[in-house]
């Protein structure tokens, strides 16, 4: 069997920070982007004396998150310490959940390959536990030492941990994509990459095919963006298919991703549970989920995007054109505003993906603070529909009123947008322009039926681009007609 017959298999552990005002264990606030260890306390430098507390906001969102994504959240879980020493950990260990997390199982369904979105997967997942994050080693480049920022350590933070469902680095990506959009509809999480409140490690393997023996697999750690977790993925999967094509093993270790090389690099053989020495966390009592409250948060769950994408083609808009609305809560409660104005919804749809993202490119703005309402999408779209406006000049009062903040109806008459339907005035203009245009009324009637164009253009450029393009088509085959030569 050659070794490009093996199969890649993959599983994410995600780790995402929640939105929480204080840590997961300690009232002390949650300053992500203060100045470096002034966002502490006595707890996160692990002083004697300081006990855990857990954060009642930090458990509500993780209980949402685990109802969004179908686990059964359990009605008893513990919490664990996890004993490791490094600089970034002051106590030398973390409190996490171990063998009795607070959610187990469930799935996330990751929609297709671009162009082909309707086409889902199934991810599975093994769990979903609470624990709290480590502070942030600062590499200072070409010094001997690293600093120490605490700020981030005890933020709270839930981790995913995905069966090995995954075949691709590309599905790796759209899972991880598809994890982050849940996570912002629920409101929870910032879940950017860059600022590292998503973060994740990935677990590769290959395996014979029709074999159900997974291969020895390697965990990259600290993947932060979405496209290095594709690379680091092909990196490895070239990793361990060359070791096999040279009839060595895979020894099973953890790795970092060398950017500039484009190759996972080992950094240690991977450490078993047992070298974590894991041990019941004695200052915490067992973490009880009363079903009321399951309730409760369940209730107040927002529409998620699978539902969004699949009540959006519903309304007859492409599953790519929905997953583009669906990528970001504010662009889909956008879309929504804009469909409650009454608009058609592919019309809106089109004007939301063209126009308005073009726009919103160079605006640093959210959504909801931009000067172009939603509604006024429908107004403009309306406008277009009735013949008010050319679909040409709506680009024009669009951009004008994305700038000035002015409802497109009233940029219209206050700028002379409105379209020239009167056909008396449209009939006067055609006919000058056919008075002069003896060369090309001689093509057109000599069978050269694209100078039309030419025509129209004439029309459009005597009215600056505001006549009713149809009504000229109309006028101008009638024109035509009554003077084309008589038959021999």
């Amino acid at each position: 069997m050659t070794v490009d017959a093996y199969s890649p298999v993959i599983g994410l552990e995600v780790h995402c920070q929640l939105n929480t005002a204080t840590k997961m264990f300690s009232p002390c606030e949650v300053a992500l982007l203060a100045e470096p260890n002034t966002a502490i306390d006595a707890y996160t430098l692990g002083l004697p004396g300081t006990l855990p507390v857990a954060n009642a906001a930090a458990v509500e969102s993780a209980v949402k998150l685990a109802l969004a994504l179908g686990c059964e959240v359990a009605g008893e879980s513990r919490w664990a310490r996890k004993h490791y020493f490094y600089p970034d950990l002051p106590k030398g260990y973390q409190i996490t959940q171990s063998d009795h997390p607070y959610a187990i199982g469930g799935e996330v369904l990751v929609p297709g390959p671009r162009g082909r979105e309707a086409e889902t997967t199934s991810v599975r997942l093994t769990r979903i536990h609470m624990e709290e994050d480590a502070g942030k080693n600062i590499h200072l480049p070409g010094e001997p030492w690293s600093l120490v920022d605490y700020n981030r350590a005890g933020a709270p933070l839930v981790e995913i941990v995905s069966e090995p469902d995954i075949r691709s680095a590309d599905e790796a990506a759209r899972y991880l994509r598809c994890l982050r959009e849940i996570v912002r509809y629920l409101g929870i999480s910032q879940a950017n990459m860059e600022e590292g409140t998503l973060r994740c490690d990935a677990n590769v393997s290959l395996k014979q095919p029709g074999s159900d023996r997974l291969g020895t697999r390697c965990e990259i750690k600290n993947l932060n963006s979405f496209r290095f977790l594709e690379l680091a993925i092909r990196a490895e999967i070239r990793r361990q298919r060359d070791l096999l094509q040279a009839g060595q093993k895979i020894v099973s270790a953890t790795l970092t991703y060398d950017v500039d090389r484009d190759r996972t690099r080992v950094m240690r053989t991977k450490e078993q549970a047992a070298d974590y020495r894991y041990m019941p966390e004695p200052d915490m009592p067992v973490l009880v989920i009363r079903p009321e409250v399951v309730a409760r948060l369940r209730e107040q769950l927002p529409e998620l995007p699978a539902a969004r994408r699949a009540r959006y083609i519903a309304l007859g808009i492409s599953p790519q054109d929905a997953a583009v609305i669906t990528g970001e809560p504010e662009l889909s409660d956008y879309f929504d505003a804009a469909l409650a104005s009454g608009g058609p919804p592919q019309k809106i749809c089109n004007w939301l993906t063209g126009e308005l993202l073009a726009a919103r490119n160079n605006d640093t703005r959210p959504l909801s603070q931009l000067p172009f309402v939603p509604a006024w999408l429908g107004q403009l779209i309306g406008l277009i529909d009735d013949g008010t406006i050319s679909g040409r000049a709506a680009k024009e009062v669009f951009a004008k009123s994305y700038a000035e903040g002015i409802e497109p109806a009233a940029i219209v008459a206050r700028d002379g947008y409105r379209q020239v339907r009167d056909t008396g005035a449209l009939e006067a203009i055609l006919a000058e322009i056919l008075d002069r245009s003896h060369k090309q009324l001689a093509q057109y009637y000599g069978g050269r039926q694209q100078i039309r164009g030419y025509f129209v253009g004439q029309v459009m450029k005597a009215t600056r681009g505001q006549a009713d393009p149809k009504l000229v088509q109309e006028l101008l085959s009638k024109a035509l007609a009554a003077r084309a030569p008589a038959a021999d």
